[in-house]
């Protein structure tokens, strides 16, 4: 299954734990191993079940809203909370071939799955802090050939990705866990990168049209006003902005040739006291990804200089189309995917300064 990189390590992560602890919790060693992915939807993984499960519902608050699902086949779900419940190994056995659950092994396999809850809790919290939080929901038995399969029972109907994991623990015989997550909710936790040539496009387009609402006559009033504007007084200038210390380096060394003052400085600068008596002409930011921190100096240097802001050119190493959009409509002038060349950046200084 392609993408999902991020979300794939978390629940990896997570029904690792899970394993660990509940095997603690059970007083035997349990793992679980994450063993395929691939996407699927209710009809066609309710047609290729062929035993009872037993399914335990998740919700997701907070930033990532949505639902997800843990199956446990009927007999893993007895095995597991028989154990809890410390029933002799043979009359487990015997539960297990007649798919008996009873009301003792509800009870004790939601203490099981509050267990597991806990850990999922851990590492979503632990990768996403402050924006992810997991409420059991329920418990629920589906015998095959015996409970209807309906539209939102034992789980909704809709796309889901399916995380199959393997149970491993020592004198039982078990079966496989599947994590079945809402693709729409997989895509907040992971949201699908977009091709680079894609991106570049995007860049491209979006520029392009940028530059032609700005041309001519409007181009024109803005140099004016930058040249009368009061706080464009000063040497001109031109900032670079850049958390990496080396690829700062380098991007003064390919704007050197216009004899501006160069000002440089990383992403938590002081932007008053670097354009502060300067005439600045063009603005460089660098980044590893076009998150809203870099977004948001835009709105501020813009803040800085109303009246004739600056051109400013964004590079980063990842692009959405989102981000790129935002970068335009919060005042970057030009969007550059790195690794960038010094020719590249030189022509853009040339193109923006006016030289």
């Amino acid at each position: 299954m392609d993408g999902y990189t991020k979300l794939h390590e978390m629940l990896e992560a997570a029904l690792k734990q899970a394993g660990e602890e509940s095997g603690m919790l059970l007083g035997q060693e349990l793992s679980i191993a994450v063993t395929d992915a691939l996407k699927t939807n209710k009809k066609t993984y309710f047609s290729d079940l062929d035993d009872s499960c037993f399914v335990v519902e998740v919700e997701s608050r907070e930033e990532y809203p949505g639902l997800f699902y843990l199956v446990f086949s009927l007999r893993d779900a007895i095995v597991l909370s028989s154990t809890l419940l410390g029933i002799p190994p043979a009359r487990i056995q015997e539960k297990k071939r007649l798919s008996i659950i009873e009301n003792d092994d509800i009870d004790a396999f939601a203490e099981i799955a509050n267990m597991i809850n806990g850990s999922f809790n851990t590492i979503f919290q632990g990768s996403l802090p402050n924006k992810a939080h997991l409420k059991l929901l329920s418990q629920k038995k589906f015998i095959s050939e015996v409970d209807e399969l309906t539209d939102d029972e034992p789980l909704p109907e809709g796309e889901y990705l399916m995380f199959r994991s393997k149970l491993e623990m020592s004198g039982q015989e078990l079966n496989n866990l599947d994590l079945l997550i809402n693709v729409e909710l997989a895509n907040l936790y992971d949201p699908p990168s977009e091709k680079p040539e894609e991106v570049a496009d995007t860049v491209e387009e979006t520029t392009t049209v940028v530059e032609e609402e700005k041309g001519g006559d409007q181009e024109k009033k803005i140099v004016e006003a930058r040249e009368k504007a009061p706080g464009a007084t000063g040497p001109d200038s031109i900032v670079v902005l850049e958390d990496n210390e080396i690829e700062r380096q380098q991007m003064i060394s390919a704007i050197e040739f216009t004899g501006f003052e160069v000002v440089e400085g990383t992403l938590n600068a002081d932007l008053k006291e670097l354009f502060s008596n300067r005439n600045v002409r063009l603005v460089l930011i660098g980044s590893v990804d076009a998150d809203d921190r870099e977004l948001a100096l835009c709105i501020k240097i813009n803040a800085i200089r109303q009246d004739a802001p600056p051109p400013i050119i964004m590079t980063a190493e990842r692009w959405t189309r989102t981000a790129v959009l935002k970068a335009l409509k919060y005042g970057a002038r030009d969007i550059i995917i790195k690794p960038c060349g010094d020719d590249e950046l030189a022509a853009k200084a040339r193109k923006y300064c006016k030289l």
